[in-house]
Protein backbone atom coordinates (compact mmCIF):
# COMPACT_ATOMS: atom_id res chain seq x y z
CA UNK A 1 0.00 0.00 0.00
CA UNK A 2 1.06 3.56 -0.47
CA UNK A 3 1.12 5.60 1.93
CA UNK A 4 -0.99 8.93 1.65
CA UNK A 5 0.23 11.43 -0.14
CA UNK A 6 0.66 14.52 1.07
CA UNK A 7 -0.46 17.59 -0.42
CA UNK A 8 2.24 19.41 -2.73
CA UNK A 9 3.10 22.77 -0.35
CA UNK A 10 4.29 24.49 -3.62
CA UNK A 11 0.94 24.41 -5.32
CA UNK A 12 -0.64 27.00 -4.02
CA UNK A 13 2.21 29.38 -5.34
CA UNK A 14 1.25 31.68 -8.08
CA UNK A 15 3.72 32.10 -11.16
CA UNK A 16 6.66 34.80 -10.62
CA UNK A 17 5.33 38.16 -12.36
CA UNK A 18 7.21 41.78 -13.00
CA UNK A 19 6.76 44.59 -11.16
CA UNK A 20 4.79 47.30 -13.13
CA UNK A 21 6.85 49.32 -14.78
CA UNK A 22 7.63 52.68 -13.75
CA UNK A 23 5.59 55.68 -14.78
CA UNK A 24 7.41 58.39 -15.97
CA UNK A 25 4.86 60.94 -13.51
CA UNK A 26 5.19 61.88 -11.16
CA UNK A 27 8.61 62.38 -11.37
CA UNK A 28 11.39 61.76 -8.41
CA UNK A 29 11.97 64.05 -5.82
CA UNK A 30 15.06 64.65 -7.66
CA UNK A 31 13.97 65.69 -10.86
CA UNK A 32 11.70 68.42 -9.24
CA UNK A 33 15.11 69.86 -7.49
CA UNK A 34 16.77 69.44 -10.99
CA UNK A 35 14.18 71.41 -12.84
CA UNK A 36 14.01 73.65 -10.01
CA UNK A 37 17.78 74.85 -10.16
CA UNK A 38 17.21 75.21 -13.97
CA UNK A 39 14.52 77.56 -13.91
CA UNK A 40 16.41 79.28 -11.00
CA UNK A 41 19.96 79.25 -13.41
CA UNK A 42 17.61 80.41 -16.99
CA UNK A 43 16.10 83.51 -14.52
CA UNK A 44 19.27 84.66 -13.41
CA UNK A 45 20.94 84.09 -17.24
CA UNK A 46 18.23 86.00 -18.48
CA UNK A 47 18.50 88.45 -15.98
CA UNK A 48 22.14 89.35 -16.58
CA UNK A 49 21.49 89.66 -20.28
CA UNK A 50 18.99 91.99 -19.86
CA UNK A 51 20.94 94.22 -17.44
CA UNK A 52 23.89 93.50 -19.76
CA UNK A 53 22.04 95.03 -22.99
CA UNK A 54 20.68 97.42 -21.22
CA UNK A 55 23.86 98.79 -19.69
CA UNK A 56 25.33 98.95 -23.29
CA UNK A 57 21.89 100.69 -24.69
CA UNK A 58 23.28 104.16 -24.28
CA UNK A 59 26.62 103.33 -26.45
CA UNK A 60 25.14 101.38 -29.10
CA UNK A 61 23.10 104.25 -29.78
CA UNK A 62 25.58 106.54 -29.48
CA UNK A 63 27.39 104.92 -32.59
CA UNK A 64 24.09 104.44 -34.51
CA UNK A 65 24.20 108.44 -34.14
CA UNK A 66 27.65 108.48 -34.95
CA UNK A 67 27.19 106.36 -38.33
CA UNK A 68 23.80 109.43 -38.72
CA UNK A 69 26.82 111.76 -38.47
CA UNK A 70 29.25 110.44 -41.10
CA UNK A 71 26.93 110.03 -43.40
CA UNK A 72 25.84 113.29 -43.16
CA UNK A 73 29.28 114.92 -43.44
CA UNK A 74 29.64 112.56 -46.65
CA UNK A 75 26.59 113.65 -47.73
CA UNK A 76 26.93 117.81 -47.23
CA UNK A 77 30.55 118.33 -46.32
CA UNK A 78 29.78 120.15 -43.12
CA UNK A 79 32.45 120.01 -41.01
CA UNK A 80 30.95 122.49 -38.26
CA UNK A 81 27.75 120.64 -38.34
CA UNK A 82 29.99 117.38 -37.88
CA UNK A 83 31.96 118.77 -35.01
CA UNK A 84 28.96 120.69 -32.96
CA UNK A 85 27.33 116.71 -33.75
CA UNK A 86 30.89 114.72 -32.33
CA UNK A 87 31.56 117.41 -29.50
CA UNK A 88 27.56 116.69 -28.22
CA UNK A 89 27.85 113.44 -28.41
CA UNK A 90 30.95 113.03 -26.28
CA UNK A 91 29.49 114.67 -23.71
CA UNK A 92 26.05 113.24 -23.81
CA UNK A 93 27.82 109.59 -23.71
CA UNK A 94 30.30 110.81 -21.20
CA UNK A 95 27.46 111.43 -18.74
CA UNK A 96 25.89 108.62 -19.32
CA UNK A 97 28.79 106.10 -18.34
CA UNK A 98 30.58 108.67 -15.50
CA UNK A 99 29.05 110.58 -12.59
CA UNK A 100 28.26 113.81 -13.34
CA UNK A 101 29.62 116.15 -11.13
CA UNK A 102 33.09 115.69 -12.69
CA UNK A 103 32.23 115.25 -16.10
CA UNK A 104 29.50 118.20 -16.87
CA UNK A 105 31.67 121.02 -15.89
CA UNK A 106 34.46 119.83 -17.80
CA UNK A 107 36.05 122.54 -20.78
CA UNK A 108 38.24 122.47 -22.82
CA UNK A 109 41.98 120.71 -22.19
CA UNK A 110 40.51 119.59 -19.03
CA UNK A 111 37.18 118.03 -21.45
CA UNK A 112 40.33 116.46 -23.50
CA UNK A 113 42.26 115.41 -20.57
CA UNK A 114 39.20 113.25 -19.32
CA UNK A 115 38.69 111.92 -22.69
CA UNK A 116 42.09 110.54 -22.86
CA UNK A 117 42.04 109.53 -19.78
CA UNK A 118 39.58 107.14 -20.00
CA UNK A 119 41.18 104.68 -22.33
CA UNK A 120 45.37 105.93 -21.65
CA UNK A 121 45.95 107.54 -25.10
CA UNK A 122 46.80 110.95 -26.03
CA UNK A 123 44.71 111.25 -29.41
CA UNK A 124 42.16 114.18 -27.75
CA UNK A 125 44.69 116.17 -26.43
CA UNK A 126 47.73 115.51 -29.07
CA UNK A 127 45.90 114.17 -32.02
CA UNK A 128 42.69 114.52 -34.41
CA UNK A 129 40.63 114.99 -31.51
CA UNK A 130 42.29 118.35 -30.18
CA UNK A 131 40.19 120.32 -33.10
CA UNK A 132 37.18 119.82 -30.80
CA UNK A 133 38.32 122.55 -28.87
CA UNK A 134 37.24 125.07 -31.17
CA UNK A 135 35.93 123.71 -34.53
CA UNK A 136 32.21 123.44 -33.24
CA UNK A 137 32.54 127.34 -32.59
CA UNK A 138 33.75 127.91 -36.31
CA UNK A 139 31.72 128.46 -39.35
CA UNK A 140 33.81 126.23 -41.53
CA UNK A 141 36.89 124.74 -39.68
CA UNK A 142 39.12 122.60 -40.89
CA UNK A 143 39.55 119.03 -39.48
CA UNK A 144 40.63 115.91 -40.40
CA UNK A 145 36.34 114.53 -40.27
CA UNK A 146 38.23 110.35 -41.09
CA UNK A 147 40.15 110.69 -37.97
CA UNK A 148 37.78 112.66 -35.91
CA UNK A 149 35.11 109.82 -36.74
CA UNK A 150 37.23 107.11 -36.40
CA UNK A 151 38.38 108.39 -33.29
CA UNK A 152 34.85 109.01 -31.75
CA UNK A 153 34.42 105.78 -32.84
CA UNK A 154 36.80 103.70 -31.21
CA UNK A 155 36.19 105.87 -27.88
CA UNK A 156 32.78 105.07 -27.59
CA UNK A 157 33.67 101.29 -28.57
CA UNK A 158 36.24 101.19 -25.52
CA UNK A 159 33.40 101.95 -22.87
CA UNK A 160 32.12 98.73 -23.52
CA UNK A 161 35.08 97.97 -20.55
CA UNK A 162 33.07 100.45 -18.47
CA UNK A 163 29.85 99.67 -16.05
CA UNK A 164 27.76 102.73 -16.49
Amino acid sequence: MNAPQAPDPLAGLRDYHLPDPVAWWPPAPGWWFLALGLLIALGLLGRWGIRRYRRHAARRAALRELAALEAAYARDQDSAALARGLSRLLRRLALQYFPREPVAGLTGEDWLAFLDAQWDRQDFQRGPGRCLLEAPYRPAPELPAEALIALSRAWIQQLRKIRP
